[in-house]
């Protein structure tokens, strides 16, 4: 059953509920939660159909709350709410009323949300895109006990991290987080049934994925020793190695659904770590309203702390780039050699020249000649005498 509202108020959409309570038939609230999900025109489709979903295990009432954006000053200063109030088939195992704010009203989304909340329950805010940096600082976001992101669809994922990093505030947590819950349940139970060391570990996976970063930052942080972070071409997360002193443990998920878990000693097993929808994920979040530690120990421990390979594109960039150096600096050397032969090859200049002999000198030993000669001379009738 759907009830359409135009220009109206919160007491309007109450009445709205009650009633189509009545038409179907059930006058009693039997919903566990308040799932606030703050969204755009464009998103609302999609997450809505995940809270639907999601509500088969966890009744609730989903408030979506889409800010229209106004095109012209007329339209900013124009306030207007209109409503779109759902319950029985048409909004799963609750209720559902899509808010749709226009003008300055817009800007007070939870004066809007507050009188729509269900009395005496909890409330969980959800931003599946567009997350503030602070969620417990949001005017929706105060008003919640858990406030879910997903760090996933920002522009600049591990940017975004660290920016979690720093605002964090118990209630806080993430679907690039829930992602990962399979992975380290395997791996703790990977490492309970060996009885070893783990000296090094590496995290491979897509390239600017929070969930693997965030894995990497857990392991790096429960087991206090160092984790290399190595790009993919994914779905996702792909392996998980760990060098031990047991040997190597390892475990592989190349396609996205089966993984094979790798324990020296022990057989391979096929493992079923199949990527979930963001229902599932979703349902998961709402199993659990108390804050999450461990989620907040890995994320303070902080992305620049982990020894990242870079891509391989920009890997053969930079070795392109030492080969050019590389034959750069071989010209050089070939022209300084060059030069240094050119110059051994140059006659001798004016000054390098052995100085010429002054003339005294020249006529000095000149006489020494003769007088050689003159000996020589005097010998002759000697050997001639000898000779008769």
């Amino acid at each position: 059953m759907k009830i359409d509202l135009t220009d109206t108020t919160a007491g309007e959409i109450n009445k709205a509920l009650v009633q189509g309570r009545r038409a179907i038939g059930t006058p009693a609230v039997g919903m566990v939660l308040t799932l606030v999900i703050v969204t755009d025109e464009e998103n609302a489709y999609d997450a809505l159909k995940s809270a639907n979903d999601a509500s088969r295990e966890h009744p609730s009432r989903t408030l979506v709350v889409i800010k229209r954006i106004s095109r012209t000053s007329r339209d900013r200063t124009t306030s207007r709410l209109d409503a779109e109030v759902r319950v029985g088939a048409d909004a799963g195992s609750g209720e559902t009323v899509m808010l749709r704010l226009y003008g300055e009203v817009s800007q007070h989304a939870d004066s809007v949300a507050l009188p729509l909340l269900l009395p005496d329950a909890p409330v969980v805010v959800w931003w599946p895109v567009n997350a503030p940096l602070d969620p417990a600082k949001d005017p929706l976001g105060a008003l919640a006990q858990r406030r879910v992101t997903d760090t996933y669809a920002a522009e600049e994922p591990v940017r975004e991290l660290a920016a979690r990093a720093d605002a964090y505030t118990p209630g806080d947590t993430d679907l690039s987080w829930t992602r990962i819950t399979p992975w380290r349940s395997m791996l703790a139970a990977a490492l309970d049934q060996v009885d070893c060391r783990v000296k090094a570990v590496e995290v491979e996976g897509e390239a600017f994925n929070p969930s693997c970063e965030l894995l990497a930052m857990w392991l790096a942080d429960r087991l206090d020793v160092p984790v290399r972070r190595s790009p993919s071409a994914g779905p996702g997360l792909t392996a998980v190695r760990m060098d031990t002193t047991c040997g190597p443990i390892s475990l592989d998920r190349a396609d996205g659904s089966l993984a094979t878990l790798s324990i020296k000693g022990q057989p391979a097993r096929a493992v079923a770590l199949n990527r979930r929808d963001t229902a599932e994920l979703i349902a998961e979040e709402l199993r659990r309203l108390d804050p999450d530690d461990t989620y907040a120990s890995a994320l303070r421990y902080g992305v620049d702390r982990l020894d990242t390979v870079p891509e391989q594109g920009a890997s053969d960039s930079a070795s392109a780039a030492g080969s050019a150096a590389d034959s750069a600096s071989a010209a050089d050397s070939d022209a300084d050699s060059a030069s240094a032969s050119a110059d051994e090859a140059k006659p001798a200049s004016a000054e390098e020249a052995p100085a010429a002999e002054p003339e005294p000198v020249r006529a000095a030993k000149a006489p020494a000649k003769k007088a050689t000669s003159s000996r020589a001379a005097k010998k002759a009738p000697s050997r001639k005498a000898s000779a008769k």
